[in-house]
């Protein structure tokens, strides 16, 4: 069987995540950068191989400030650690689970998502492309990002859970 080359198309895809804040309401964001990289030897996925990489100053909150500290050490400390990186060691459509290694500030983790396929289709200039939506969460806590304040009434400024979503269309090469 032949392995099929696919990538990101960054047109098509995003990455966000949400994070509470106060306990009260939910903060979310966005990574502006990101790539992929995805082989496979059929078009339904199953043991693909993955891998997926966010640029970590590109984060974007909507706030200035805020994302500012985001980059700053006592968060993803952007100007030592560029990049936020998924290797899927595990990846079958069928399942609806992507296992792999999330790598944060330079601290690698096992982390596992749920992953819905999509399907493929041609778009109306002849590239055949393929969709996924992703979730999960992640403890913020175990990659470093420890940071926090105590609030006055009582309980924390961030919470430690981090939910994740992404909307992934990929591309594939001509071979």
């Amino acid at each position: 069987m032949k392995q099929s080359k696919w990538v990101l198309d960054t047109h098509h895809s995003e990455l966000q995540f949400k994070i509470k804040h106060l306990m009260i309401s939910n903060v979310t964001g966005s990574f502006n950068v990101i790539n992929a990289a995805v082989e496979s030897n059929d078009d339904n996925f199953a043991h693909a191989s993955v891998s997926f990489t966010a640029d970590a100053s590109s984060i974007d909150t909507g706030n200035q400030q805020r994302d500012e500290h985001l980059k700053a050490a006592d968060f993803f400390d952007t100007s030592h650690f560029p990049t936020i990186k998924f290797d899927a060691k595990d990846f079958d459509s069928s399942t609806g689970k992507i296992n792999g290694d999330l790598t944060i500030r330079n601290v690698t983790k096992p982390a596992s998502f749920e992953i819905e396929f999509n399907g493929v289709n041609k778009d109306p200039w002849g590239n055949e492309k393929a969709g996924f939506s992703l979730s999960g969460k992640i403890n913020r806590k175990d990659w470093g990002l420890s940071w926090n304040a105590a609030l006055e009434t009582g309980g924390v400024m961030l919470s430690e859970d981090v939910k994740i979503n992404a909307e992934v269309q990929l591309v594939k090469q001509a071979a």
